[in-house]
C-alpha cells in the first residue's frame, strides 16, 4: 500500500508543479499584441513545462530513468533560473522535481528490494 502511496504521490506532485509553472506563461495574454505574438510567446515560455511534460511521460513506464531525468531537469533549472547563485526564491518553484525524482527512483528500488514485479 506504501509503495502504491509512493508512486501516486510523485505522479500527482509532478503533474501539480508542471501546470503550477505553467500558470506563469499565462502572463503573456495581458498586452495589446496581436494574437500570434501572443502565442508564440506563451508557447516560447511553456518549453520548460514541456520538458517536464516529456520526463513525466517517460516516468510514467520507466521510474528509474524518469527519477533521474526530474533530478537533472531540476539542476538544469536552478542553473537556469540561478537558484544556487542567490536566488532561492526560485528553489521553491523547482523543489518538488528533486522530490519527484527522488520517490520515483525510491519506489523502483523497494519493489526490487521486495522482489515484486508490480
Amino acid at each position: 500500500m506504501i509503495l502504491k502511496i509512493m508512486l501516486w504521490l510523485s505522479r500527482i506532485l509532478a503533474i501539480l508543479a508542471i501546470l503550477f509553472i505553467m500558470m506563469f506563461s499565462l502572463d503573456v495574454f495581458g498586452g495589446g499584441d496581436p494574437l500570434t505574438k501572443q502565442m508564440l510567446a506563451f508557447l516560447i515560455h511553456n518549453i520548460p513545462a514541456f520538458a517536464l511534460i516529456i520526463a513525466l511521460v517517460v516516468s510514467w513506464r520507466y521510474e528509474i530513468a524518469g527519477g533521474a531525468i526530474f533530478i537533472l531537469l531540476f539542476i538544469a533549472l536552478g542553473i537556469f533560473w540561478g537558484s544556487f547563485k542567490g536566488n532561492s526564491g526560485s528553489l521553491i518553484l523547482i523543489a518538488p522535481f528533486l522530490l519527484v525524482g527522488m520517490l520515483l527512483i525510491l519506489h523502483r528500488i523497494l519493489i526490487a528490494g521486495r522482489g515484486n514485479s508490480q
